[in-house]
């Protein structure tokens, strides 16, 4: 229901700043060195990007906020670049953030609140990620998971800070907040109300220019719509994969090693015996020898054992090594010192007095040198083959660092140098080219942040193979070259032309609505022969219940006045709805319905975050904020590559 209200009625959504800047998701997003440091002073200096208070945001800080920021959005769309990053207005939020942040952390200074070394050295250790196997906070986990997100102590320790004193500010804001039971009442009922009119739908196809543009007028439409034709990161990859054929020649064991391990193992070759037993453990010595008089006297183990209470459990074969590991020494010795069938004499364990019937015995004949060699050679020739492995990759590699290529380390090997197709991040081969295969899965994300000219090696995850790879080429993203996509733009030139007709007929029908006419009747008269409009009749009950996303013409058929039409823009240059609405037909509720509650609790969520808002927008006011629009067009320039 709150996803519907939010978009029927374009309420607010979530918290912009509280829950965001909390201790524990403020490392997440530990996205720059805010030092306070500059030789300029005010807006004016060219590497301010900003001036909060007193303090300086820095163009450095701005770029790598920014690139921080798409590597997280690359985590649910890998192929999305800088420049289609920025083209969304990701710059603008990283800016808007990094500025609330520093506001805050003003304010909360000025104001005298603190977050002390100890409280920030108490957040980190509660961070789950910083444990270590005994559940206790690990200095080396601590620095090692920084160093893999290129973070230092100071740059933890300044966001947990400004973390903790933005939740000690914006908190209050949100506590608390109840919504009036009878606004919430009339929201509610909302919900059952029925709303009836028609619908129509003017495609741009039906308005589309057929001719060809000019080439100024497709030069001006490309140069305004760059932003579609982002063409992402492609990247060719080399590579060249081995395993154990690679160290064939030198896994086999020689007969002398068998023979040591034969030797070190004989325990393991050795005749042995395997036991089951049913048993009974009970917590005194003199219980345990009143059950074996018991048994002795005729009486079932398993009747003794109910007679005072008790139950009898089985163990499974086992040895005596490893009775000996699950119990103690004075049990096993007493669980294999008796016969089958036979009952056990009373030994102790830190679980208790144990007494148990022999119920099964089991002798294993031991192994020869000769007859356990096939064995041993198979073991050997695994444990060879693992190690020769881990060695010529450790050899690989330093050969690597000491600059050696791929085609060198490939002919010394004597391995196939193949390459890829142009890549996109995903694998997927760009414009229908071959994918990436099976091998590079895993070293994909590897090679799309590598340098060119720089080959490294991977083992393939669970397998005994290796691949080396290597960055052959890299072409940026970004906007694809007019003539090399010219029919794509013209085709999209086309559907623009025809959305602005498709606009400029919604006007026209919608003067002959206010005229008194009918949207059929309105539809009529453009040339062309538009599709006939779709009455619509249904309830917000009805519209919820298709668990779908609301179609933005229902959503603003359910935000009009009754009696009125309004236009809206398709997405995409599709064309232009015009939606009519001629009555609107209240529901009632229920008394007791449980819609009034949830309306009520989601509306006092909504509204706090709508405080909480307000909170930051009068800390930002007070603070005072100064943006050099200067400064962030440079750092716009820069992440996108000179603007291209």
């Amino acid at each position: 229901m709150l996803k519907f209200f939010r978009n029927l009625f374009k309420t607010k959504i979530g918290l912009l700043i509280t829950f965001g800047f909390l201790a524990l998701i403020a490392l997440a997003f530990a996205t720059a060195d805010v030092a306070n440091v500059g030789t300029f002073g005010g807006v004016a200096g060219g590497d301010r990007v900003a001036v909060v208070g007193n303090t300086k945001l820095s163009t450095s800080e701005l770029s790598r906020a920014a690139s921080q920021a798409l590597d997280r959005a690359q985590q649910q769309d890998p192929t999305l670049s800088m420049q289609a990053f920025i083209a969304q207005g990701g710059l603008e939020r990283v800016l808007e953030q990094i500025i609330d942040r520093a506001a805050i952390a003003a304010y909360a200074s000025n104001h005298g609140f603190r977050a002390g070394d100890n409280l920030i050295n108490s957040e980190i250790r509660q961070i789950g990620a910083f444990r270590g196997p005994d559940g206790n906070f690990s200095a080396d986990l601590y620095k090692n998971a920084l160093a893999a997100q290129g973070l230092n102590d100071k740059i933890v320790r300044d966001d947990l800070r400004q973390g903790l004193l933005a939740q000690l500010l914006l908190e209050p804001a949100a506590i608390g907040v109840r919504y009036p039971a009878a606004v919430a009442n009339r929201y509610a009922m909302l919900f059952k109300e029925r709303r009836v009119g028609e619908l129509a739908f003017l495609p741009s196809s039906a308005f589309a220019p057929a001719g060809e543009p000019s080439a100024a007028a497709l030069e001006s439409y490309y140069q305004s719509a760059r932003a579609r034709f982002i063409r992402p990161e492609r990247r060719e990859l080399r590579y060249a994969e081995f395993g154990a054929e690679a160290v064939a020649g030198r896994i086999a064991p020689t007969p002398a090693q068998v023979a040591e391990r034969y030797k070190r193992d004989a325990a393991q070759f050795a005749e042995r015996e395997t036991r089951s037993f049913a048993q009974l453990i009970v917590p005194t010595q003199q219980a345990a020898q009143a059950i074996a008089q018991r048994v002795a006297g005729g009486t079932s183990l398993e009747a003794a054992a109910t007679a005072a209470g008790l139950k009898s459990s089985s163990v499974a074969t086992v040895e005596r090594a490893a009775l000996t590991t699950q119990s103690s020494a004075a049990v096993a010795t007493a669980y294999f010192a008796a016969a089958r069938g036979a009952l056990t004499t009373p030994a102790r364990s830190p679980l208790g007095w144990h007494i148990a019937r022999v119920e099964s015995v089991t002798r294993i004949a031991g192994r020869s040198l000769a007859e356990a060699t096939p064995a041993i050679t198979e073991t050997l020739t695994d444990e060879n083959r693992t190690r020769a492995l881990a060695d010529l990759s450790a050899e690989i590699e330093q050969q690597l660092d000491d600059g050696a290529t791929l085609p060198e380390v490939a002919r010394t090997l004597k391995l196939t140098v193949s390459s890829t197709s142009p890549l996109i991040a995903t694998g997927q081969g760009y414009e229908g080219a071959a994918s990436a295969p099976s091998a590079l899965t895993p070293v994909l994300a590897t090679a799309f942040q590598m340098e060119e000219s720089a080959p490294q090696i991977a083992q393939i995850p669970q397998t005994d193979r290796f691949v080396i790879f290597e960055v052959a080429r890299v072409t940026p993203s970004a906007a694809a070259p007019l003539a090399e996509i010219r029919p794509d733009v013209v085709t999209a030139w086309r559907q623009a032309q025809g959305a602005a007709a498709a606009r400029a007929a919604a006007d026209r029908v919608l003067a002959r609505l206010k005229s008194g006419g009918t949207l059929a009747a309105a539809l009529a008269a453009e040339k062309g022969g538009l599709p006939a409009p779709d009455a619509i009749n249904l309830s917000r009950e009805e519209l919820a219940a298709s668990r779908e996303r609301v179609a933005p013409p229902l959503a603003l058929m359910f935000s009009m006045a009754q009696g009125t039409a309004k236009r809206l823009a398709a997405p995409g240059d599709g064309g232009w709805y015009v939606v009519d609405l001629d009555r609107i037909e209240l529901g009632t509720l229920a008394p007791g319905d449980p819609l009034a509650l949830q309306a009520r609790q989601e509306l006092a969520t909504t509204l706090a975050a709508e405080l909480t808002q307000q909170a930051v927008a009068a800390i930002r006011k007070e603070v005072g904020v100064e943006i050099n629009r200067t400064a962030v067009d440079a750092v716009r320039k820069q992440l996108v590559g000179g603007g291209n």
